[in-house]
Formats: structure tokens, C-alpha cells, sequence
């Protein structure tokens, strides 16, 4: 059996130790004193709740066991991918007429796909850089980050740089070759190069001592894209575009600020475009192995057992719900025949 929480054990118990110890208590004083009337929750009802409490306990917990295991190549390398989420992601010339977004999402899909068993961090500048996943092997919690990222609100938006993330890239490198110098890491720049801030752009020097590898991915074209107006929330986007002087803004990619990121990570360069796959670089041989026994294990999710117990448990609390409203609504009744 093995344990894959959602959030740290610790603040786990501390967030159902209360409600549990409140149902013990409740469950003891029901035993106790049992409850007058079909209306009081007896023990029987308490003794559910505190199976309820439990069961999201453990749910939370997302416990495990081995599942089969299959041959595949597992490498050891942590890669860190530096998004910009200025408004110019969404700028409409990726595949035609599509936000340079989807492309981004693309691709990152690709580069999951590229380093089986790597551990991958997220980290998304717009004014300001923001660590949206720390390094996990977690990839479906990587993508589902991808799938509700939003660009930073239109309204908001005072320029920015797009160097403005070199100091969180840096700390996170930093700090990955001082807990595990026997991996390698890798650097993914994905953005169009454009610098909207007054400053020069922050170079990304100081992470190129720690990076074995990447890519600076450059989205855009020479023609550039419109960009529409957003909001920040999930509904359908805003129908009008940013303006310049009366025309629609066009976002144009910058090739050179571009290049010049790449060199201070030690990175190529590759131009973006939707009929031209991504070319990844090979990981560092060093670090691309079998696991001993020549397999990775899939693990099958046990969580969904307790889900289900969760949702039954609360069908009955709904079922009782709706029996003693419907017995208070034929006291009224009766009380007002009289």
C-alpha cells in the first residue's frame, strides 16, 4: 500500500482531527443519552457520520497498491518550463487564427511525453513571476495547471519584462541541485520575446551554472496576432481586442530578445509553429536509465473506494434530511388544522 496525499499529512490532521473528535464525542454522548424522538441522531447516525469523516480522510490520502509494471525508459532529470502568461499568449496567430496559448499547451504536452518519470516544475511571469507547481512527477497536476491558466488581466496589465522570472528560475534550479545533485535539469523558456516594460529585460545568466539542457520555444509570427481583451475568469472570452490608435494591437514576436535568452541559459533557440513538431533534446545520457529491475510500476488508485463510501453516506444524510423536513411540514400542517 502506498500514499500519494493531495496536501501535506500534517495539515491533513490538523483539518479532520476536530470534526472526528467532535463526532466521538457526539457518537459517546448518543450512546449515552439516546435521542428523544425520530427527529435526535442516535448512535447509529453518528457512528455513520464518523465513517464519513474518516473515509474523506483516507480518499484524501489517495492510497495505492503496485499495479502491473511495464518496461520504460525513466529519466532522471528535473526539467523546469517558464511560461509567459502576459496578454500576448493569447494573441491569435498560432495555426491560423488560433491563441499562441494552445500551442504552449501543446507542447508541453510533448515535453511531458518526451521525459518519462522526469520531475517537472511550472513557472509563469506575466508583471510579476509566480511558482504555480513546484518539481513533481505529477504530470496530470502540470496539465491541469496548463488547462486553467489564464493570461493576466487586461485591465491590470502595466508592461512587463521578459526576464522578470530569472530570480524564481535560479532559487528553483538552486535549490533542485542542492537536494538532488545527481539529476540533471532542464530549462523550457516558452514566450514571444516581447519586452513591454520600460527596463531592459533580467538576464537569465545566473540559472545557466545549473541547466544541462532545454529550449527557448519562441511563439508568434512576423506578421503578428491580435490580441482580445480578458478578463480573468473561466466564461467565454471577451469578443473585443486590445486596441492601438484606434486598430486592433498586433503582438509580433521579438526573434532577437529570444536568441538572447537562449544564450544566457546555454539553450537553442526553436521558432514555434503548428505543423512543425517540437524537437527536444536529448536528455543528459547520465541521467536516462532503466529502473534496476528494467520496469516502472504503475500504481492503481484506491481513492475512488472511499469516494464512493463518502457519497453513499451522504445520500443518507440528504435521505434524512428529506424525511424530517417532511415530517415538520405534517406538524405544521396538522398544527394549523386545528
Amino acid at each position: 500500500m502506498i500514499f500519494q496525499p493531495v496536501l501535506n499529512v500534517f495539515l491533513l490532521v490538523l483539518l479532520f482531527a476536530p470534526v472526528a473528535g467532535l463526532a466521538v464525542w457526539m457518537l459517546v454522548r448518543s450512546v449515552r443519552r439516546p435521542a428523544d424522538g425520530a427527529s435526535g441522531a442516535g448512535p447509529v447516525m453518528w457512528s455513520l457520520r464518523l465513517v464519513m469523516v474518516l473515509a474523506c480522510f483516507a480518499m484524501l490520502l489517495r492510497p495505492g497498491i503496485p499495479g502491473g509494471a511495464v518496461q520504460t525508459l525513466a529519466t532522471d532529470t528535473d526539467v523546469v518550463i517558464v511560461l509567459d502568461t502576459t496578454a500576448s499568449i493569447v494573441a491569435e496567430d498560432w495555426d491560423g487564427d488560433r491563441p499562441r496559448l494552445e500551442g504552449a499547451r501543446a507542447d508541453v504536452q510533448a515535453i511531458v511525453d518526451g521525459y518519462p518519470g522526469a520531475r517537472f516544475a511550472l513557472i509563469t511571469f506575466d508583471a510579476a513571476a509566480e511558482q504555480r507547481l513546484p518539481l513533481t512527477t505529477d504530470t496530470t497536476a502540470l496539465m491541469s495547471s496548463l488547462e486553467i491558466l489564464r493570461p493576466e488581466v487586461t485591465a491590470q496589465s502595466r508592461g512587463s519584462s521578459i526576464g522578470i522570472a530569472n530570480a524564481m528560475l535560479q532559487e528553483t534550479l538552486a535549490a533542485a541541485a542542492q537536494s538532488a545533485p545527481d539529476r540533471s535539469r532542464m530549462v523550457f523558456y516558452l514566450g514571444d520575446g516581447e519586452q513591454t516594460a520600460a527596463s531592459d529585460p533580467e538576464s537569465f545568466s545566473g540559472s545557466a551554472q545549473f541547466v544541462d539542457g532545454g529550449a527557448v520555444l519562441g511563439y508568434g509570427t512576423d506578421e503578428g496576432g491580435p490580441m482580445r481583451i480578458t478578463s480573468g475568469t473561466f466564461e467565454a472570452g471577451d469578443p473585443r481586442y486590445i486596441e492601438y490608435q484606434g486598430a486592433p494591437a498586433m503582438s509580433v514576436r521579438d526573434d532577437a530578445n529570444l536568441q538572447t535568452i537562449g544564450d544566457e541559459l546555454g539553450v537553442p533557440l526553436q521558432i514555434r509553429a503548428a505543423a512543425t513538431p517540437i524537437d527536444l533534446p536529448a536528455a543528459p545520457a547520465t541521467t536516462t536509465n532503466y529502473a534496476e529491475s528494467g520496469e516502472v510500476g504503475n500504481v492503481i488508485e484506491l481513492y475512488w473506494v472511499f469516494a464512493m463510501i463518502t457519497v453513499l453516506l451522504l445520500g443518507v444524510e440528504l435521505a434524512r434530511a428529506a424525511m424530517l423536513a417532511a415530517q415538520l411540514r405534517g406538524l405544521a400542517l396538522r398544527g394549523g388544522a386545528r
